[in-house]
């Protein structure tokens, strides 16, 4: 038992220097002011008081809605996608998951570029359009350009889950449902879909989260003046220098991001049998 505690003392350290003193430096700048530097500091919540301002909030709504967008159509598109998957035979299901994850594989921004070759006024959708007698559509710059963005890249974090559970289902409890007399629909509701709620509530979480979250698909999809929460964030630290402001946001975010995590943890059945 030594020798493993020595090996876990090195990722402790890394740990303790890499993810406490960063979160705790990020409490201690929100509540205080003076910029980036730790001298004459003074202790203030006017910080926590700014996000309450009119022009933040709105940031906040806008990202709170792209959120729940990008979580209904994740959820509508990957829970088929989950679903058929986990009727094939094992090794058939790696090789469709393995499918599933190679976008992720390719660089975030080179994805992200791709949209805007695909969505731009001149871009390929728009000119196959024309080329059918339609007019052109602005699509870029637009909550919809921002959401198949950000549905492209989050997609594998709601399908991964969700097909997990699935895969675990015991299929007596399936044949059992049909023996009682349930049909296709009163199994997949009462059995089926119940059983794989723990990965859809880790689905939603991951999706969730990733896209409020998000600030290169905004910014390259929406445009230089479309902001969410984790464009102000970096705009705060990189472009405006308000580190404390900045903090602010990032622990408010983070309070959020723990309160959403209790909350779906209420509707897991593996929680709820625990308690």
């Amino acid at each position: 038992m030594k020798y493993f505690r020595n090996l876990v003392k090195p990722y402790m350290v890394w740990s303790f220097v890499m993810i406490v003193v960063p979160l705790l430096l990020i409490v201690l700048y929100s509540v205080t002011t003076g910029g980036n530097s730790l001298v004459n500091i003074q202790f203030t919540l006017d910080n926590f008081a700014k996000i309450a301002e009119p022009i933040y909030l709105a940031v906040f709504i806008r990202s709170f809605k792209i959120g729940v967008i990008t979580v209904l159509i994740c959820f509508m598109m990957g829970y088929p996608l989950a679903y058929i998957i986990s009727k094939f035979s094992e090794k058939v299901q790696s090789i469709l998951i393995l499918v599933v994850t190679i976008p992720m594989w390719i660089n975030m921004l080179l994805r992200t570029y791709a949209w805007i070759s695909l969505l731009s006024d001149n871009g390929i959708i728009n000119s196959l359009l024309v080329s059918l007698g339609f007019e052109p559509v602005t699509m870029m710059y637009t909550d919809f350009a921002v959401a198949v963005g950000l549905v492209c890249d989050f997609l594998p974090f709601m399908v991964i889950p969700i097909h997990t559970s699935l895969s675990k289902i015991d299929k007596s409890l399936i044949e059992a449902a049909y023996d009682l007399g349930a049909d296709r629909v009163q199994t997949f509701f009462r059995v089926v879909f119940k059983l794989s709620l723990p990965g859809v509530v880790n689905g939603v979480i991951m999706t969730f989260l990733l896209a409020i979250s998000s600030f290169v698909i905004p910014k390259l999809l929406g445009g230089g003046q479309y902001m969410l929460i984790g464009n102000l964030i970096e705009n705060q630290f990189i472009s405006i220098g308000d580190w404390n402001f900045g903090s602010a946001i990032s622990l408010l975010l983070a309070v959020v991001i723990l309160f959403l995590i209790h909350l779906m943890k209420k509707i897991d059945p593996d929680e709820t049998e625990e308690d």
